[in-house]
């Protein structure tokens, strides 16, 4: 008894030295850059059963982070039925930002950490079944100090809680192959069920399932026994199933539409199928016309596989039209403390040695890291570590259980154990509290993490509180910032003087710039846009420039900060380019030309300021300078990146007529 109290003590300390680091952490950011809308969804959800305004994530992260929210009198933003994702991440902005910024996301924050804690509680369990208490503690000290989950830990996003999920499923199935039982059966289920509610990607769950047990019948090849087992086995995964289905059915209410009260999504998930694959578009169609899933799931599995093909790839100082298959291996090199490494390779040492021979146990750790991994490399979805974090859970365990089986042989390895988990704490802590822009020392440490990633893996847009602190501090009163998150989340909420820099995603929510062709600074320039992540490379990219100048400073890893003059041309050209899109919408067709000949005036080589000015003139049945306006945008584009060609030529090709 007295030494399950000392156990019991020394994972309660663990567990609160974590949650310390994360309260410490997290309350010095601002929102990041999904996690407005998540909140906004998962508040409506609560208030009026609406599962369709954040459809491309399931709704159970969004729920438990949102029902602290309930007992509060909260300004609700009016809906205005505009594409899915952009009413998302407006409303989510006039949400959060319409009342009190802070209570919302200390609030949510708080409740979205019961999973990164869950996962530390069932992370030293397993790892304690599979090997033994001291691997239970070896791993759970790997990931109080794991400075990814550090990271994402209480960030309302669904990142940790499929990590959760995941490893809960499998360890549940791993005890239920040891002993099979229904309670264990039905553990598995519903764990699988929790997978799918926290993120699409949960999805994998039933091949890792199916490859865990084939793995049981292979090991039991041979034996007598064998064919029954894989019989039992199979029907034991067909119950997990229909229990899985079952629970995620349970958190969309057991309704097949995904909105309330004949409220349609938009687009209708009909036409949104038209972009997928046809086998993959047949297969979501004949799943809702037989209402095999919840219409919102269906339409977050339509979201995830259109935009596997969309999204462009930062990596190692180069930015890519599409996903890299080997992104996720650099960026767990990046992002990996060399004690984790150290202790990874230790236990394939254990295993190749054979001090560590529990084949059922190793199996059961790296075949679902393994083909996760593989999943995401072909996936082409290349935007932060933080979508194979399950990696590093599992990984833990497998680490102790081969530190641990080095340690019972000699004691002796507890001293070299042990300075590996010292070296692997301390380069976490050094990063306190920016967690999010971790890199270990080989690869210059966070300082350095921008130049080899970009997006979630060190700018989420997290850093407004610390940008509010330097401009006060400096006393700025004149500024200009191109901000990663610009039209999702609000600078001047917290009282950050600067004037707005447009960006891809500030162009793309339309949220208003006036840019001059030469501005003075200071000039804050994100981390991720500056890469040109989302923009493009070279004279894709307004802020190309700024990469060769050496900054003032830099704000939380995230925020480069330049003094001086500088000419922007390229920013003004989209500035004004924007500003003739929204005057032409307006009908108001004159100030809509004078913009645009402004754009042209301020970057005649900016392909977006020869399209508009192209637009304006064809409203005003002015054919023949459209048309020569639209032919120099097209040679223009042609003269970019081949791989960044083929947008703006496919667009301009079809405003001429297809030629």
């Amino acid at each position: 008894m007295q030494r399950r109290g000392l156990v019991l003590a020394g994972v309660a300390i663990l567990i609160a030295l974590f949650a310390l680091q994360l309260w410490l952490s997290v309350r010095r950011t601002s929102q990041t850059w999904d996690e407005g809308d998540h909140i906004f969804a998962g508040y409506m959800s609560w208030k009026t059963g609406d599962f369709g305004l954040n459809p491309e994530h399931p709704p159970m992260v969004k729920l438990v982070a949102a029902l602290p929210l309930l007992p509060l009198k909260l300004a609700v933003p009016k809906l205005h039925q505009r594409d899915f994702k952009v009413e998302a991440f407006l409303d989510g902005r006039d949400f959060v930002f319409g009342n009190d910024a802070d209570t919302i996301l200390a609030r949510t924050r708080t409740a979205a950490s019961v999973f990164a804690l869950a996962l530390l509680v069932l992370a030293f369990l397993a790892a304690k079944e599979m090997f033994g208490a001291g691997a239970g503690f070896i791993a759970l000290t790997l990931l109080v100090f794991e400075p990814n989950l550090l990271a994402h830990g209480a960030y309302v996003t669904t990142d940790v809680a499929l990590s959760c999920g995941l490893f809960a499923t499998v360890y549940a199935f791993y005890r239920y192959v040891k002993a099979p039982s229904m309670w264990r059966l039905a553990a598995t289920g519903l764990a699988a069920g929790l997978t799918l509610a926290a993120k699409h990607t949960g999805i994998l769950v039933f091949p890792i399932l199916a490859l865990l047990a084939a793995v049981e019948v292979l090991l039991s090849r041979g034996s007598a026994g064998a064919g029954k087992k894989a019989l039992k086995l199979a029907g034991a995964l067909l119950v997990a199933g229909v229990l899985a289905a079952a629970v995620l059915w349970a958190f969309y209410g057991f309704r097949y539409q995904a909105r309330p009260g004949g409220m349609a999504l938009n687009p209708p998930l009909a036409e949104y199928v038209r972009q997928l694959k046809p086998i993959e578009a047949q297969g979501i169609s004949l799943a809702a016309r037989w209402r095999v899933l919840p219409e919102s799931y269906l339409y977050g599995l339509t979201d995830v596989r259109s935009l596997a093909g969309w999204f462009p790839t930062y990596v190692l100082g180069k930015v890519h039209s599409n996903g890299v298959w080997f992104y996720f291996p650099v960026a767990f090199a990046v992002k990996s403390t060399l004690g984790f490494f150290a202790l990874l390779l230790l236990a394939g040492v254990a295993i190749a040695t054979r001090r560590l021979r529990c084949w059922r146990e190793i199996l059961f750790l790296t075949v679902p890291a393994v083909f996760h991994l593989l999943v995401a490399m072909s996936a082409g979805l290349n935007i932060g570590v933080r979508h194979i974090l399950p990696l590093y859970v599992f990984f833990a365990a497998l680490a102790a259980g081969g530190a641990w089986a080095f340690i019972q042989q000699d004691r002796r390895w507890a001293y070299v154990v042990g300075a590996l988990l010292l070296l692997h704490s301390v380069s976490s802590a050094r990063c306190f509290p920016n967690y999010l822009a971790y890199a270990n020392e080989l690869w210059g440490g966070p300082a350095s993490t921008y130049k080899y990633l970009s997006d979630s893996n060190t700018d989420w847009a997290q850093q407004l509180k610390s940008v509010k602190k330097y401009v006060d501090e400096h006393r700025v009163k004149n500024c200009w910032f191109a901000y990663f998150a610009g039209g999702v989340v609000r600078p001047s909420y917290y009282g950050i003087p600067c004037k707005t820099l447009p960006t891809v995603d500030s162009m793309w929510l339309d949220e208003p710039t006036d840019v001059p062709p030469e501005i003075d600074g200071p000039v804050l320039v994100s981390a991720g846009t500056l890469s040109g992540f989302e923009s493009g490379p070279g004279a894709l990219n307004s802020y190309d420039q700024f990469q060769s100048l050496h900054p003032t400073t830099v704000v939380d890893y995230g925020v480069f900060v330049f003094d001086g003059r500088f000419k922007v041309p390229r920013a003004s050209a989209l500035s004004h380019a924007q500003q003739a899109w929204d005057l032409l919408g307006a009908r108001q067709l004159e100030q809509a030309r004078a913009a645009a000949e402004e754009a042209v005036a301020a970057d005649p080589s900016a392909v977006q300021a020869q399209a508009a000015l192209g637009d304006v003139l064809t409203a005003m049945n002015r054919q023949a300078e459209a048309h020569a306006a639209y032919e120099k945008g097209l040679a223009l584009a042609k003269t970019v990146e081949p791989d960044f060609q083929k947008d703006w030529v496919r667009t301009l090709q079809r405003k001429l007529g297809g030629k």
